[in-house]
């Protein structure tokens, strides 16, 4: 009986066995069949603004490597709250955001619980320059002409953002001291609104990226008189930088509008290579440099721990600046 029950015993575990064994292979072909359905692509922006568009053209690249995306536009909050949602996603791979400076500038100024360890990061997908805006129809036609606006109407003027304490705003706040007078901030939850209410004769100014206006000013719309730059834009070269017109708008330091992908924290070293290697691809592909060299942003080489380095670097500079600016509104 006691034999018996020894055979019984062995072949428990035998079976016990067999079964972990089976659980584990089946774990391992899951992880190396990655990805077995489409991957969510957070843009944390309206539809219709830069990054939504960037990540839309990024949507038939990644496919023919392999990775399927659908963009979902989780807005507010300058991106906070769709970065928030990447952050608490599994860290399996089937959700990644769209990362801006915008965001980043909240996270070094602890105006959100994000932190930058709560991501993975991938790539970057652009370098963009910042343009200020007006609508056709202002009678301001130059950068003198709205700085002299400005002047005589001061706390009146308004500019248009797409969020608060983000580059965009650093930029806006920096026209009112070329101007020497205080101004009224308009955030929105994208580039998009902002381009709306220029158009529509609600806001004086926005502060925007070429590729998020660029139809409009084709349509003869709205009108760049002024880039956050030190050299003018090939795209726009009759435009002039505030540099060139004695402004300038990096006293405290350079600083950079980028966006770049991350994953939750913890990604899988595998799955990581897998969506690095695509996004990678579909970065560097000729297509995606042609869209970018016509919506005028810079596409680099940028990803893993070099892009890690980037993004810490850059959140230190615009924590640097923003505290200079904003100094009565850091915590």
């Amino acid at each position: 009986m006691l034999r018996s029950s020894g055979c019984v015993l062995a072949a428990g575990w035998a079976v016990a066995g067999l079964a972990v064994t089976a659980l584990s292979i089946a774990a391992a072909q899951a992880q190396a069949a990655f990805p077995q359905r489409e991957v969510s692509f957070v843009v944390p922006w309206n539809a219709g603004g830069s990054n939504d568009v960037a990540a839309r053209a990024l949507e038939p690249l990644l496919k023919e490597r392999g990775i399927a995306i659908v963009v979902e536009n989780v807005v507010g909050a300058t991106g906070t709250i769709g970065m928030r949602r990447v952050a608490a996603a599994p860290p399996d791979g089937y959700t990644v955001g769209m990362g801006t400076s915008s965001t980043l500038a909240l996270i070094a100024q602890n105006k959100t619980p994000l932190k930058n360890d709560q991501f993975t990061h991938l790539a970057r997908v652009s370098v963009d320059p910042l343009m200020l805006l007006v609508p056709a129809t202002s009678p301001h036609k130059t950068l003198e002409d709205f700085l002299a606006h400005m002047k005589k109407s001061p706390g009146k003027v308004t500019i248009g953002t797409p969020g608060t304490y983000n580059l965009n705003h650093i930029f806006a706040a920096m026209t009112a001291r070329a101007a020497g007078v205080d101004y009224i901030n308009v955030p929105y939850t994208g580039g998009s609104k902002v381009v709306a209410d220029l158009l529509g004769g609600h806001a004086d100014a926005g502060v925007l990226k070429p590729s998020e206006t660029l139809g409009q000013i084709r349509e003869g719309l709205i009108k760049p008189i002024g880039i956050f730059a030190n050299e003018r834009l090939a795209l726009f070269p009759d435009v002039p930088t505030f540099k060139e017109k004695g402004f300038d708008v990096f006293p405290y330091g350079p600083v950079v509008q980028m966006a770049y992908v991350v994953a939750p924290a913890n990604l899988p070293a595998d799955v990581r290579g897998k969506l690095t290697t695509a996004f990678r691809g579909a970065l560097q592909d000729p297509r995606f440099k042609e869209f970018a060299e016509k919506n005028s942003f810079l596409v680099d080489d940028l990803t893993g721990d070099g892009l890690t380095a980037e993004v810490e670097g850059v959140a230190k500079a615009l924590g640097t600046v923003a505290a200079q600016v904003f100094p009565r509104e850091q915590n």
